[in-house]
Order: structure tokens, then C-alpha cells, then sequence
């Protein structure tokens, strides 16, 4: 089934057919805020007065023009703009081929500064997305040159790649502020493990890393973006073994997701931050959303038609 929704979430013809849906559109509000910066700012403030933070994402990947790349950062200078002006505090994240890595990576950097240098004036941080393995190696490229301008930019590593652990002793050495997820793309078995157990090994490894006594001397802030309880249990049983103070790491899930447990994380003085996206551009996220998880298809289908 997780293959099948991901093969969905390419398909240019059900997009066009499902963004007329407003069936579909019901459903997508369990994991997307809405469409407007004003439903995500509604979205940020409701998490806030329950003591959990939140970064914004504006829906979208895989421009095809410059224009288009503007247009994208254009739209993340407002929304920093408009929370900055309304008070609301939160993060950016964004994908790089939303704002042109497919044009070239001179042009997505351009764009990417303007945001970050838009999110410096309104005191904010924003986190560069990582997208499937054929864009890693310009991602993290992208960010080590943008890092050496701006010290409010962090990155995202996928914990089923093969690779990530020598990308996270790298970063780890460079004192990055780095978001530890397992990886919600569709990747052969020559680049990524293709066990579950796997991949949660060495997501736990991975976390350890980045909350090493070693890791945190340089610098380094790990978010540990995960709805299993197993990896949650995991960090924090290692951050209480090695005496880490709740403010030196953070647990990150998704809008809409075990809301439940985001909740306890916050109340138990833990650092909890939401992945709350928004915007038009909302139906690949949302096909990944029910492939990482086949229960969400079910949960969806039983409360459609509810209220």
C-alpha cells in the first residue's frame, strides 16, 4: 500500500482531478492547515496556547520555471512577514526545488538567502526539507554554502539512506541544527534499507550522534522528528542516561498527527514542535501522508462524513 500512494502522489492527472474534490479537500485538512497564511497563522496560535511550537511549510516542490521559483519565494516572504506582524512565532521549512534546484543550484540559492534573510529580520530560523536521494547531494550543498552566511539555517536527514550516518558525523562536526527523520520517499534497495527494523536501528543510532556529548559541544541541535513512541523512548532514555538538558534537543511530528502524544511531550517539559504545512499545493503531501502510514487511510475514510 505504501507504494501505491506514493506512485499517486506523482500522478499529475489525479492531482488535477483531486484538487477539485472537496471531499478530498476535507480530508486533507487532517494533515494540512488550510490554504491561506491566515489558516496557518490560526493553526500556529491554537498549538501555541497548548505550549507546543511550530514550523510553517508552503506546499509545493519541482518548479519548472524561474518565474515559478519566485513566485514560491515571494510567498514565504510574506509568510514570514505576516506571523512576524501578527506575533505569531514560528519557524520556515521549505524544499529547495520548490524554489528552483531543478533550474540550477546559483538560482535556488538566490532564493533561499532572500528567505533567510528575510526570516534573520523577523528573528526566526528556517529548515531546508530533504527531498528523495536524487536531490541530497545538492541539498546539503545548498546549505553549506548558505551556512556560511547565515547562522539561522538547518537541514533535514533521512534515516533510511545508507549514507546519513557519515552525512551526520559531517554535520555533527560542524555544529548544525539538524532534523533527524526516517524518510517518506520511495528509494531503491542499493540507497536505503528496506526493513522497518532497520531503519529504526538506525534512526536510534543516528539520534545518539546527534545528542552526543561531542555533537553538542560544536554546536549541534537535534530535532527528533518521529511519531514512534520506540524512537521517542529512545532519545529520551539517552538524554536522561547522559544528564541532557530538555533545551538542548527537541521532538518535531506532524500537523494532525498523534496530537495526543504531542501534547504529553509538551506537558512533560519536553520541547515539541509541529510541522504544520499549508497552501494549494497540497496533494503529493498529503499521498505521502496516508503511505507512511496505511491506519491514516482508514481513520480518514471513518471520519470524512462525521460532523
Amino acid at each position: 500500500m505504501r507504494a501505491f500512494f506514493l506512485w499517486l502522489s506523482n500522478s499529475k492527472f489525479l492531482y488535477r482531478l483531486t484538487a477539485r474534490s472537496r471531499i478530498a479537500r476535507r480530508a486533507a485538512r487532517r494533515f494540512v492547515a488550510g490554504e491561506t497564511i491566515a489558516n496557518v497563522s490560526a493553526a500556529i496560535r491554537t498549538l501555541a496556547q497548548s505550549g507546543i511550537l511550530a514550523t510553517a511549510d508552503h506546499l509545493g516542490e519541482n518548479v519548472s520555471t524561474e518565474a515559478d521559483a519566485q513566485r514560491a519565494t515571494d510567498s514565504y516572504i510574506e509568510l514570514l512577514d505576516q506571523i512576524d506582524r501578527a506575533g505569531v512565532q514560528s519557524h520556515a521549512s521549505l524544499k529547495l526545488t520548490q524554489l528552483g534546484l531543478d533550474l540550477g543550484v546559483d538560482c535556488c540559492r538566490e532564493n533561499v538567502a532572500r528567505i533567510l534573510r528575510k526570516a534573520r529580520e523577523a528573528g526566526t530560523r528556517v529548515r531546508i526539507d530533504m527531498e528523495s536521494s536524487a536531490y541530497t547531494d545538492r541539498t546539503i550543498q545548498v546549505y553549506r554554502s548558505l551556512r556560511e552566511e547565515f547562522d539561522n539555517v538547518g537541514i533535514v536527514i533521512q534515516a533510511y539512506l545508507y549514507r546519513s550516518a557519515d552525512d551526520i558525523a559531517a554535520l555533527c562536526d560542524e555544529g548544525a541544527h539538524v532534523r533527524l527523520c526516517k524518510g517518506a520517499y520511495k528509494e531503491p534497495p542499493d540507497l536505503a534499507f528496506p526493513q522497518k527494523s532497520d531503519v529504526d536501528a538506525n534512526f536510534v543510532k543516528l539520534t545518539h550522534m546527534l545528542m552526543s556529548a561531542e555533537a553538542r559541544a560544536q554546536g549541534t541541535y537535534p530535532a527528533i522528528a518521529t511519531h514512534d513512541e520506540k524512537m521517542i523512548d529512545a532519545a529520551k532514555a539517552y538524554a536522561a542516561e547522559h544528564d541532557i538538558p530538555r533545551d538542548q534537543f527537541e521532538f518535531q511530528m506532524l500537523y494532525g498527527i498523534r496530537r495526543n502524544l504531542q501534547q504529553q511531550l509538551a506537558n512533560d517539559g519536553y520541547t515539541m514542535r509541529v510541522y504544520v504545512p499549508y497552501g494549494t499545493e497540497w496533494y503529493p503531501y498529503f499521498m505521502r501522508r496516508l503511505a507512511e502510514r496505511p491506519a491514516n487511510v482508514w481513520f480518514i475514510l471513518s471520519n470524512l462524513f462525521k460532523g
